[in-house]
C-alpha cells in the first residue's frame, strides 16, 4: 500500500492550477503534471451513448494539436482523464466498452497485445462509481499507468504498440465516439 502511493504521488501530481473548462458539471484543469512533465489540456468533451451522459474525456499533451494520428504515433507523456458522470458505468460495460475499442483501433489485430490489453482491462475490475477518475498516463520508457482517484492500479509496459492501441480507442478512425473525438482535439 505504501509502496502505491508512494508510486502515485511521485508519478502523478495532479496540477490544477486554474479550470480550464466545465463540461458537464465536471471542472476540467487546464494542465496536470505526469512524472515531471507538465501536460496541456488538449481538449475534453462528453462520452455519451444513447442518449445518457457517460464520463467526461480529457486529453493532457506537452504541445497541443489536432493531428490524431500523430498524437496516437508519438512517443512522449500524454494522458487521458476520464471522469464518470453517470452510475450507470458498471465494471462489466466498462470492460466492454473498452474491448470494443481495442477491437477498433486495432482493426481487430489484438494478438500481439493481447496481454497487455488483459492487464488494461483488468483496472476496471473494482466497481465503479459515478464521479470514479481514471487518468491513463503514458511515460515514454516506463509504460502506461492506470490511476483510479489517483491511486496507481497499474503499470503495463507493453510497448509503443500498446499505447498507440489505448490512445486510439479516443483518437483512431474508429474512436468511441466521433465528437469525443473533436472535443479532444480541441475541435
Amino acid at each position: 500500500m505504501k509502496k502505491t502511493m508512494l508510486a502515485a504521488a511521485l508519478t502523478l501530481c495532479m496540477a490544477s492550477s486554474t479550470q480550464a473548462a466545465t463540461v458537464a458539471g465536471v471542472d476540467i484543469p487546464d494542465s496536470l503534471e505526469s512524472a515531471g512533465n507538465e501536460l496541456q489540456l488538449n481538449g475534453a468533451g462528453l462520452r455519451e451513448k444513447w442518449m445518457l451522459d457517460l464520463y467526461v474525456g480529457g486529453l493532457y499533451l506537452q504541445n497541443v494539436t489536432q493531428d490524431a494520428q500523430a498524437i496516437v504515433k508519438a512517443d512522449e507523456p500524454m494522458a487521458i482523464k476520464l471522469h464518470m458522470v453517470s452510475g450507470l458505468v458498471t465494471s462489466d460495460k466498462m470492460k466492454a466498452a473498452t474491448n470494443e475499442g481495442f477491437e477498433n483501433a486495432t482493426n481487430g489485430n489484438l494478438a500481439p497485445i493481447q496481454s497487455s490489453i488483459d492487464e488494461f482491462i483488468s483496472a476496471f475490475d473494482e466497481e465503479i462509481m459515478e464521479n470514479d477518475v481514471f487518468d491513463i498516463v503514458y511515460v515514454p520508457g516506463t509504460g502506461l499507468e492506470v490511476y483510479k482517484n489517483e491511486e496507481l492500479l497499474k503499470t503495463i509496459n507493453g510497448g509503443i504498440s500498446f499505447k498507440e492501441a489505448v490512445f486510439g480507442i479516443w483518437l483512431s478512425d474508429k474512436p468511441a465516439q466521433e465528437d469525443l473525438k473533436e472535443k479532444m482535439l480541441g475541435k
